[in-house]
């Protein structure tokens, strides 16, 4: 429950209840609203925008988190900030979901339905079940603007793509032609390069005997991995060089099926170690094939229909067959006639349809295509760093692309999306937006998806926007789509060139791009619903709060790395938020929080010093890994921070001045609770944004109720003052943590539980130590704790040596041959220690060649393994 009363704070922290109306309140007061007008420093982020008909994945939380994490710690640093949300009309996803509705529903194609009504239907479809993603996203709790919320179908956009393609057709870089492009079977429309996707494949080769036509009863043998094709085979081609078949070279063989005489001719192209180095020539279902059919003037005989199926009455058992099943058809007519030779494992890499997930088929086509413009310029930018790449490896996938760029195939034969703006009159064609009138026919074809996505960073701004936050601040997204939509956006830019000026750094679509990983099972496997190994993220917010999904996400997501997901760590995610919540709840037993915290190191203890000394060093590291884009860093950063060095340690070390009568030191003690509290939450906030204003608000830090978190500016470092004190103050304090560490230690190997009352005998040197002899009793739950330089440990004791000195437990009556065994460990461990050190310090190339520091390091960890052997061996030789 979200209130302003300091008695507010519930025992136990809700995310059902706290998250929905923080978010609410966040949208009632507008705070994630960009203004143009503002005078403030611009950030600006466009999101991928997701498919229309999407759910939310793991994919889209770990993206959109990022950003997330981008815009509000933005927003803190004194940013204004645009985050531009929408959608993509998903022209081959969406089409294909409508038509299996159809098919299952009504047993319906679009062609019976017609172009006008299927599209009125993929609009009723997509007014149901549209959009869902977007109030997904809300709920995990993402601080777009959504009053800037675009669609790549918005009129505007729409007029904004048809209007580039007349742009780039009137300048000859989009043309129609007929070429070889990818068809798939499924989808019925022509793909673009980057949507296929090569994949191994086992299959079969055949070896095929082809009859020479001047040589009755002698074959040449042919390997071939598609005999279903042999029906428009055109020419037997093999390597003008190669000696088995220069003699045939002009000579004729029989097609085996739907037989014919073909030429058998020389080309370059072909590889003697394939196979039997012949290869039958298939101009219109490979593209090598077409390529050699080009050079030598061969005709082109297509032998499959749009889906897939044979299309060859001349040979009436396979006529009208799927491809797959005429394949293993063929092989048995083959075989049955005598013309099959043999069968064997093959393994090849198949271009499967990205979208559709069957395997595509080369294919002329008369389509439109794009010869990129701008690819030396995209190159340089990138090159050049005006555009940087996080991680920076991926500039080399970059940079092969670009440098061996394919024209792009951007129509597609299907009915929902950007429609071609070319028209047809007889032989005549021209490209303009509107019809010219009665008698032309407009192209039925639609652009491909992504020539609409590729203007996303500058179309759905308007001039004002686009003059505040254009070119946008960073990407976040997927490396599985460099090709399709960054290089491209990048290209669209400095070729349109929408920014201030005509420069480069103006007209780049953003100035970092991030690239996240993929996320997979505990077993490495992809996440997909056929497997059953992919959560649903609304499952996941429901069992441990968006908070704790976020931040256990971000946590296991290492920079361009693929991540293995466990729920464990999202399980982790909420407890780090109830950790957080019970310390807080902790503070507030003991009064009301300073709304602006202050802390005079002259006056707090050397456990607030340390702590504030780790404060500084978390702010720098945090600050440090954000510039490389290393959010897990972060994460883990505050993770160790809160729980180990605030928590854990500093916290139970300050009870001993909360809990005690010195009003002073208790109230520096909570003050110093305040400051590290104040800090922590503004650190924590881009990942958990929820439980951080909720705790801001409830712990009395909201000065203003009207000013949100994502307004807070972040902490600076604290000057801790005397460096000298500040050194002294940290290592006794470690020291101190050394030492309970090894008195818990000690509880542990004797089998004493750590929540009962244990007797301790500390030998050290020390005096200043005695002085903080209460604390060291409360963090080792001590009954007793005797410190005395000099005393000679009791019989009965089971003894550690630290840097402070010699720490015993006592035992009792209990036997002391564990206690001599565990002693024996720990000596020859030190002795290994020390051996090795001393072999490092004994190398003069050690210590000429390492630095001055390094070598006094071992120095003195020598000496310091030496006293401590000293000690173990001492206790060692007590007697019982």
């Amino acid at each position: 429950m979200i209130s302003s009363s300091m008695a507010d704070l519930p025992k136990n922290h809700d995310p059902k209840t706290v998250e929905p109306i923080w978010y609410q309140r966040w949208l009632d007061a507008g705070a994630f609203r960009a203004d143009p007008k503002s005078a403030k420093p611009a950030f600006s982020i466009v999101i991928p925008p997701p498919n229309i008909t999407g759910v939310l994945t793991l994919g889209h939380v770990l993206n959109n988190t990022i950003q997330d994490v981008l815009a509000r710690r933005a927003r803190m640093l004194g940013h204004e900030v645009l985050w531009l949300p929408g959608m993509d009309h998903a022209g081959v996803g969406t089409q294909t979901a409508v038509e299996k509705h159809l098919r299952r529903t009504e047993n319906k194609t679009r062609h019976d339905l017609g172009r006008e009504e299927f599209l009125r239907r993929v609009l009723d479809w997509q007014e149901k079940h549209g959009g869902i993603i977007i109030e997904q996203l809300k709920r995990l709790g993402v601080s777009a603007d959504w009053s800037r919320q675009r669609y790549t179908l918005d009129q505007e956009y729409v007029r904004a793509v048809l209007q580039v393609f007349v742009d780039l057709y009137n300048k000859g870089l989009i043309y129609r032609g007929r070429r070889m492009i990818n068809w798939d079977p499924a989808a019925l429309t022509a793909l673009s390069d980057e949507e296929v996707i090569p994949t191994p494949q086992k299959s079969a080769l055949f070896y095929v005997r082809y009859e020479l036509v001047e040589q009755p009863g002698k074959f040449l043998k042919l390997a071939t991995t598609r005999p279903e094709t042999i029906m428009a085979d055109v020419a037997v081609a093999v390597h003008p060089s190669d000696p088995r078949y220069r003699d045939l070279i002009g000579k004729k063989v029989w097609r085996p099926l739907a037989r014919e005489a073909l030429p058998i001719i020389a080309d370059d192209a072909i590889d003697p170690e394939f196979g039997t180095g012949a290869l039958k020539v298939t101009p219109a279902h490979d593209t090598l094939d077409f390529e050699i059919g080009q050079r030598h003037n061969l005709p082109v005989i297509d032998v499959l229909t749009d889906d897939g199926r044979i299309d060859c009455p001349a040979v009436p058992e396979l006529h009208g067959l799927d491809r797959f099943e005429a394949r293993e058809r063929a092989a048995k007519i083959l075989r049955e006639r005598g013309l099959l030779s043999k069968t064997e494992p093959h393994e090849s890499t198949i271009g499967f349809s990205e979208r559709a997930g069957v395997p595509i088929e080369p294919r002329l086509s008369e389509q439109w295509f794009l010869h990129y413009p701008k690819t030396e310029e995209a190159l340089r930018v990138v090159r050049q760093h005006l555009i940087r790449f996080f991680p920076m490896h991926w500039e080399k996938v970059y940079e092969q692309w670009l440098g061996n760029i394919q024209d792009w195939c951007i129509s597609r034969q299907i009915w929902w999306g950007h429609r071609i703006p070319a028209w047809y009159r007889d032989s005549e064609v021209r490209v303009q937006i509107e019809s010219p009138g009665e008698g032309w026919t407009q192209d039925p074809d639609t652009l491909d998806t992504w020539f609409s996505s590729w203007l996303w960073a500058s179309e759905t701004m308007d001039a004002e926007t686009r003059a505040k936050f254009y070119p946008t601040s960073v990407l976040v997204t997927a490396p599985d789509i460099i090709f399709f939509w960054v290089a491209r956006m990048i290209i669209a830019g400095l070729e349109f060139k929408p920014g201030k000026t005509d420069r480069d750094e103006d007209n780049i679509p953003f100035r970092d791009v991030f690239f996240t990983g993929l996320i997979r099972d505990k077993e490495g496997r992809k996440m997909s619903k056929s497997l059953g190994n992919s959560p649903d993220p609304l499952d996941l917010i429901a069992k441990y709060g968006a908070d704790g999904l976020r931040f256990g996400l971000m946590r296991i997501s290492p920079s361009g790395q693929d991540i293995r997901f466990d729920e464990k760590q999202i399980e982790e995610g909420r407890n780090f938020a109830t950790k957080l919540w019970n310390v807080a709840r902790l503070r507030q037993m003991h009064g009301a929080s300073d709304p602006d915290p202050q802390v005079k190191p002259v006056e707090v203890s050397i456990y607030a010093i340390e702590v504030l000394a780790r404060l500084n060093e978390t702010i720098d590291a945090t600050e440090a890994a954000y510039r490389d884009y290393q959010f897990n860093t972060v994460v883990q950063r505050l993770y160790d921070f809160v729980w180990s060095d605030y928590c854990d340690w500093f916290v139970e070390a300050a009870k001993t001045d909360i809990f005690g009568d010195d009003q002073l030191r208790k109230k520096a003690a909570l003050a110093t609770m305040d400051y590290v509290t104040s800090a922590v939450l503004r650190l924590l906030h881009p990942f958990m944004p929820h439980i951080t204003e909720e705790l801001w608000t409830l712990m009395g830090f909201a000065k203003n109720k009207k000013v949100f978190l994502d307004f807070v500016p972040l902490p600076k470092r604290i000057d801790l003052g005397d460096e000298e004190r500040v050194k002294t103050a940290q290592s006794r304090v470690r020291g101190i943590y050394a030492l309970v560490e090894a008195g818990r230690n000690l509880r542990a190997e004797a089998s004493v539980p750590s929540n009962r009352k244990a007797r301790f005998v500390l030998r050290a040197e020390a005096a200043w130590i005695q002085d903080e002899s209460p604390t060291i009793s409360r963090l080792l739950n001590a009954e007793s704790l005797e410190i005395n330089p000099k005393i000679e440990p009791p019989s009965g004791l089971s003894l550690t040596a630290v840097s402070l000195g010699e720490l015993s437990l006592v035992m009792g009556e209990g036997d002391r041959a564990a206690e001599r065994q565990r002693l024996d460990k720990e000596i020859a461990k030190l002795e290994a220690d020390l051996n090795l050190t001393e072999a490092k310090l004994a190398s003069d190339s050690f210590v000429e060649r390492a630095p001055k520091g390094v070598v006094e390091e071992h120095q003195q960890r020598r000496e310091d393994f030496k006293r401590r052997l000293e000690q173990l061996r001492q206790a060692r030789a007590s007697p019982d």
